[in-house]
C-alpha cells in the first residue's frame, strides 16, 4: 500500500502536534518543579531520568499534589464505597421494583468489574495528571482477563482535538516499541523491513516509533459493523519507515479515550489551564528560592566564611575541638570570620510556612487529607461541608466538569463494553426505549447537594416542633415525597425505601387488619353488654328496673 494513504493522517497528527507544542514551555515548568516523575517530552522510553534536587529542595508541591490525587480517589471515586447509580430519565418508572432491581444489578456487574481491573488506578493518576498540568488521558480496552484494561498517558506523550461541542473526541500519541512488541502486535507481515530485521538478528528490544491516531470515521458506512466502519477510527504507523503505509487499521464503536480537562479559559482550547499546578507555579518556584536563601544564611551563621593571615601553620581545622597552629601573637593573628551577619531566620521561616500553606490551599490540601485520614467508611457529606463548606463551593466547577468529561465518559464505556461480552442482563419490558442516566452519589457529589437536604431537615425540625401547638400543620408535610427525595439526596441503596404501590398495599393491609380488629372489639362488646344485662336482677331497685319502668311497667303494679 502506498503512503500516499496515510498522508492525511499524517497531516493530521502533525497539526494536532503543533497545537501542542504551544502548551509545553508551561508544561515543562510545571515538570520541573512541581512532577518531576511525570511529563514526556521527545524522551526515550524506560530511561530512569535523575530528578533534579538543586532545583526541588522543598516538595510541598509534589506532597500536595499527591495528596489531590488521594482525596478525589477517596471522595469521588473510592473503590470502598458506592460512587455512581444508574437511574432511567422517567421518574414513574423509576418507581418500579423490576427496574430498580435491573439498574442495581448492573451497577452491581460494573462495580466488580471496576474492582478487578486496573481502572482505580488509572483514575488515580489521572487525578494526580490533572492537579498538576491541568490535562489527563487514558484508554480504556478490552481485556479478556479482567473484561477492561486501562492504559495511562503522562503529559507530552498525547495530543488532543476538539469537535464543534468542545468535547474531546480525537487523539494521537507517539511512542516507541520494541521490534518482539511490534511483531507480537500488528503480525511479522505488517511491519516495516527494520522492524523484522531487528527481530531476527537476535535483537528484539531495539526501539522504533509509533503514531497512533483516533478520529471520527468520516467515511464509515454507517450499516456496516467492521473495524473499518466504525463510528471512530483507529489507525498505527511508523513514522520513520516508507516500505509499509500501516501497521493496523482499526476502530471504536465508542470514544474509548478519556481525555478530562481542569478549566479552560477559552472554549476552544483542547487543553486545561487552571489547575493547582497553574495556579500554584509562581509559588513554587519562589518557595525553592526561600528555602536556598534560608539555607544559606543558616549555614552562614553555623559556619561562616572565614579569613586567615600569613601565621596560620597548615590547614585551618574548623571541626569541633580542632586546634589550628598560628605563629602569630593572639587575638589580632591567625583565623578570624570574614564578617559577621544576623540574619533574621524566625522571619524566613514564617515566610517559607505562608508560602508553603498557599500552595496547599491551591492543591485544597486541608479538605482531602481530611477525607484521607478518616476511616472512608464512617466520614459522611455533611461532616465534609460542617468543615469545609468554602472549599467545596470552589470545587464545584471542577466536580461538575469532571461528571460530564471523566465519570460519564467512563460508565458509558464499561457499560459498552459489558454489553458487548454479554454481561448487562437483559432489561425489563417497561424500560424498552428508555434512556439510562448516572446519578452520582460518592462523598464530595452528596455534600454538593447537602445544601438541599440541609433545607430539608430544617423545613422537617420546625414542622415537627410546631406540631405539638397546632397538630394540623402536619397536615403540610408530604411525608412520602419527603422520604423518596432525602434518599435520593443522600444515595440511600435500592431496597431500603419501599415503592410507592408496595406501601400503598402495606397500608392498605393495615386498614383492614385495623377495621377487623374495631368490628371485632365491637362486637366483643355488644356481647359483653347483653351478657351483663341477663345477669342483671329485676325488683332490686336496680338500673335495669328503672329502665323497664320506664318503658312497659303496668301503672301502679309490677312487672309480671
Amino acid at each position: 500500500m502506498s503512503n500516499e494513504a496515510r498522508k492525511p493522517f499524517e497531516q493530521r497528527f502533525d497539526s494536532l502536534k503543533a497545537e501542542a507544542n504551544t502548551w509545553l514551555p508551561t508544561w515543562k515548568e510545571i515538570k520541573k518543579f512541581i512532577a518531576p516523575t511525570r511529563g514526556s517530552f521527545d524522551d526515550m522510553p524506560n530511561q530512569g531520568d535523575k530528578i533534579n534536587h538543586q532545583v526541588i529542595i522543598d516538595n510541598t508541591a509534589q506532597r500536595a499534589c499527591k495528596t489531590f490525587a488521594s482525596g478525589m480517589q477517596s471522595g469521588l471515586t473510592s473503590p470502598a464505597r458506592p460512587w455512581f447509580r444508574l437511574r432511567v430519565a422517567d421518574a414513574e418508572l423509576m418507581k418500579l421494583q423490576s427496574v430498580k432491581d435491573w439498574c442495581a444489578e448492573v451497577e452491581r456487574r460494573i462495580y466488580t468489574v471496576l474492582s478487578s481491573s486496573n481502572i482505580y488506578e488509572v483514575l488515580y493518576n489521572i487525578y494526580e495528571e490533572l492537579a498538576s498540568f491541568g490535562t489527563a488521558s487514558a484508554i480504556i480496552l478490552r481485556d479478556y482477563k479482567t473484561v477492561v484494561r486501562g492504559l495511562n498517558f503522562t503529559i507530552g506523550e498525547y495530543y488532543l482535538g476538539v469537535g464543534a461541542d468542545n468535547r474531546v473526541n480525537s487523539w494521537a500519541r507517539e511512542f516507541h516499541m520494541t521490534a518482539a512488541q511490534l511483531i507480537k502486535e500488528f503480525g511479522e507481515e505488517n511491519v516495516s523491513e527494520p522492524v523484522k530485521k531487528a527481530f531476527k538478528t537476535n535483537k528484539p528490544d531495539t526501539w522504533f516509533r509509533v503514531r497512533h491516531l483516533v478520529e471520527p470515521n468520516d467515511e464509515r458506512i454507517p450499516d456496516r459493523k467492521d473495524f473499518m466502519n466504525m463510528e471512530y477510527r483507529s489507525v498505527y504507523w511508523e513514522p520513520d519507515c516508507s516500505d509499509i503505509a500501516f501497521l493496523a487499521q482499526r476502530g471504536f464503536e465508542n470514544f474509548n479515550i478519556l481525555g478530562p480537562r481542569y478549566g479552560q479559559s477559552k472554549s476552544t482550547d483542547s487543553y486545561g489551564k487552571d489547575s493547582p499546578g497553574w495556579n500554584s507555579l509562581g509559588n513554587t518556584k519562589m518557595l525553592q528560592l526561600l528555602h536556598k536563601d534560608f539555607l544559606l544564611a543558616l549555614g552562614k551563621v553555623i559556619k561562616p566564611p572565614l579569613q586567615q593571615d600569613a601565621t596560620v601553620q597548615g590547614q585551618i581545622n574548623d571541626l569541633p575541638g580542632g586546634i589550628t597552629h598560628t605563629s602569630g601573637t593572639l587575638p589580632n593573628a591567625g583565623v578570624a570570620p570574614l564578617y559577621q551577619i544576623n540574619p533574621d531566620l524566625g522571619k524566613m521561616s514564617e515566610k517559607i510556612q505562608d508560602t508553603r500553606n498557599q500552595i496547599k490551599e491551591d492543591f485544597y490540601t486541608d479538605l482531602f487529607l481530611m477525607m484521607t485520614m478518616t476511616d472512608r467508611r464512617e466520614i459522611s457529606a455533611t461532616e465534609v461541608v460542617e468543615r469545609h463548606e468554602e472549599k467545596l463551593l470552589m470545587l464545584g466547577p471542577l466536580l461538575i466538569k469532571l461528571q460530564s468529561e471523566l465519570l460519564d465518559r467512563l460508565i458509558d464505556i464499561m457499560f459498552a463494553i459489558l454489553l458487548d461480552v454479554g454481561m448487562i442482563p437483559e432489561a425489563p419490558e417497561e424500560m424498552q426505549g428508555q434512556e439510562l442516566r448516572v446519578e452520582y452519589v460518592s462523598v464530595l457529589a452528596q455534600a454538593q447537594k447537602s445544601v438541599a437536604t440541609t433545607a430539608m431537615e430544617q423545613v422537617a425540625a420546625m414542622i415537627g416542633n410546631l406540631s405539638a401547638v397546632v397538630p394540623e400543620v402536619m397536615d403540610k408535610l408530604n411525608a412520602d415525597n419527603f422520604v423518596d427525595q432525602y434518599g435520593d439526596f443522600v444515595g440511600a441503596p435500592v431496597g431500603i425505601i419501599r415503592d410507592q404501590a408496595e406501601v400503598e398495599q402495606i397500608r392498605e393491609n393495615r386498614a383492614r387488619a385495623q377495621e377487623a380488629a374495631a368490628q371485632a372489639q365491637d362486637a366483643a362488646a355488644t356481647v359483653q353488654g347483653a351478657k351483663v344485662l341477663s345477669d342483671t336482677k329485676v325488683g332490686q331497685d336496680s338500673a335495669l328496673d328503672a329502665i323497664l319502668g320506664g318503658i312497659g311497667a303496668p301503672q301502679g303494679g309490677a312487672i309480671v
